[in-house]
């Protein structure tokens, strides 16, 4: 949980955030005249009730009422048109600020590279990019600019009063400091309250996220009721930390309620034993005025803490989506080079990684793959396969070594250009919430569906679509949770094949499907490897016999390398993982 820095207010943060307003400049300029016109209409209002009663129903001047009501309800009426425009246009503002942070949020998420995935709980991010952007946009719509409104009104109101009566607006500025140390304390504890309150929405949203995403595994397991109590102690803390904020505003607004109601007392007891005592007999309409200040005065200093407690929300919020915007996790896009043709040679070079500081996963990986090739590589879970996969689209940035495609580092590729000529079948597919159309183009307007249809009649996967409802227009769902396993894997090898990529990887991809889905994969497998390089990663070693070059791995080294009849012959590694292989066949 972050801590408060003991700031009530920290001024930096909050001057970055208003800089998200220069292009809204003539909003946020519109907003400010609002607000000083409330304060001018709200001091006029209080002025026409005093003027009212004595220069009008004192005297008994039908005439002058008339004239001093009707220009009132103008004054009226003018605040009414100003306080629409200030919310509304301040909520614009917000909202339009929080849209420009939105997208800057997310492309620099998606910029990040894999090991701050690794790191970071989904939930927390889809906090960060959901809940805490809304906290944000309160910022203008309910607290920075209601709080410039309100010290303006209380600004105007104590200078009204004392041109009124000065000696009753000491008595009203004599409670002031009372109210406004409360003030100062309820805003300390209430942003220690909001941090805490923000830190256990992560854990809620990530708890809940995980458990829905995981509910299979929940209910195999029967952890249903583990799950529940879990929840409820989560939940808990979060009842408990709203509670604090809760406990906070019971005891702060009963305060201010007091000292406003003993102000009022206190001016219209010592205002009528000034009038008592006065020759002119005018301070009944002062008191009338005073009335209406008093509100002016104490009632905006009440909104004022409760609308610093959004503002606070808000700069806790923002604080923790800056400190993703500030966060240094990208892949280092220096590169220039943009090829549209790559012959798919791929080379590693003595390449050293470790996903942790001080603990290598690959020791001096070296092969090689001509352009054209299959290349397969084989090991047991943990030794290094799918590393490899991940450094060649540069997921990842490699300790030492070197990682060429057609002779040229891949660090000289742009980012872009790089991953364009690779395509990636994972064990796992993942599908959006969208058509299959759009799930094998992945939007890219350039793709029709003519073409995709094309594609995979090519590949043999044409009729499976077909036989769905709407075809290719069939929506799957999240993550693609309406197809079957190996349907899926259907899908991404469709989609890989769509790109028309120079090198192709498959990790995994023939595993965990039944034996029909098997056959449709190997059949696309054999269409879309043709005349392309290609690199399967696989433990079923059945399905890698015909690979030009096999690479057996252990512990993060290439321990074997040759094709598959050279292997057995050696009567190593690769010998005994087949034939143990075999025989669990066998046996099966």
């Amino acid at each position: 949980m972050e801590k408060s820095s003991g700031k009530a207010f920290d001024y930096n943060l909050f001057k970055r955030l208003i800089a998200h307003t220069k292009p809204y400049k003539l909003t946020f300029y519109g907003v400010a005249l609002a607000a000083i016109l409330l304060s001018v209409f709200a001091v006029l209002t209080a002025s026409f009730a005093g003027r009212i009663v004595n220069e009008a129903i004192k005297v008994n001047d039908a005439d002058k009422l008339l004239t001093l009501t009707l220009t009132m309800l103008a004054v009226l009426v003018g605040q009414v048109i100003s306080q629409l425009c200030f919310n509304y246009y301040a909520n614009w503002l917000g909202e339009s600020v929080i849209k420009d942070v939105r997208v800057a949020l997310f492309k620099k998420m998606i910029g990040f590279r894999m090991q701050y995935f690794d790191n970071s709980s989904i939930g927390v991010l889809v906090t960060r990019a959901v809940a805490d952007m809304q906290r944000i946009g309160e910022i203008f719509s309910q607290g920075f600019f209601v709080i410039v409104a309100d010290l303006l009104k209380m600004l105007t109101a104590a200078v009204f009063m004392t041109y009124l009566n000065w000696k009753l607006a000491l008595l009203v500025f004599g409670l002031l400091p009372i109210i406004l140390y409360a003030t100062r304390l309820f805003q300390k504890a209430m942003k220690v309250a909001f941090i805490e309150v923000r830190a256990e929405v992560s854990n809620l949203n990530s708890f809940v996220q995980e458990r829905i995403t995981g509910m299979k595994i929940v209910q195999l397991f029967t952890r249903e009721e583990i799950e529940k109590e879990n929840f409820r102690k989560i939940n808990e803390k979060h009842q408990n930390a709203w509670l604090k904020t809760v406990w906070y505003n019971s005891i702060f607004f009963p305060v201010a309620e007091i000292v406003t109601a003993i102000a009022i007392g206190l001016v219209v007891y010592f205002g009528v034993l000034q009038d008592l005592n006065s020759i002119n007999q005018d301070n009944i309409g002062t008191i009338v005025s005073f009335l209406f200040l008093i509100e002016l005065l104490f009632r905006p200093l009440r909104q004022i803490a409760d609308k610093f407690n959004t503002l606070q929300m808000g700069m806790v919020a923002a604080n923790r989506v800056f400190t993703i915007l500030d966060t240094d996790s990208r892949i280092l896009d220096s590169g220039a080079l943009i090829k549209n043709d790559v012959k798919g040679d791929i080379a590693f070079e003595d390449v050293r990684f470790g996903y942790v500081e001080g603990e290598e996963v690959l020791h001096g990986i070296s092969f090689s793959v001509k352009a054209g090739e299959t290349v397969a590589i084989v090991g047991a879970t943990g030794a290094g396969k799918s590393t490899i996969i991940n450094l060649l689209n540069r997921f990842y940035e490699i300790n030492s070594g070197t990682i060429l495609v057609d002779g040229v580092d891949i660090k000289e590729y742009t980012l872009a250009s790089l991953r364009s000529h690779i395509a990636v079948v994972l064990q796992d597919v993942f599908l959006f919430a969208d058509t299959i159309a759009n799930n094998i183009s992945l939007q890219d307007k350039t793709v029709s569906v003519t073409e995709i249809e094309a594609a995979a009649k090519q590949i043999g996967v044409h009729d499976f679509i077909s036989s769905l409802p709407g075809a290719y227009s069939y929506n799957v769902k999240e993550r693609g949770t309406m197809l079957s396993s190996g349907q899926r894997q259907l899908i991404a090898f469709l989609r890989a094949y769509v790109s028309n990529p120079s090198i192709l990887v498959l990790d995994e991809a023939t595993s965990s499907v039944d034996t029909y889905s098997e056959q449709l994969i190997q059949k696309a497998t054999e269409k879309i490897t043709e005349g392309r390089t290609s690199i399967i990663i696989a433990h079923r070693l059945a399905t890698i016999k015909k690979a030009d070059k096999i690479l057996v791995m252990d512990a993060g080294k290439i321990v074997e390398t040759g094709n598959h009849k050279e292997l057995l012959k050696k009567g190593g590694y690769y010998s005994n993982l087949y034939e143990a292989q075999f025989l669990a066949e066998e046996l099966a």
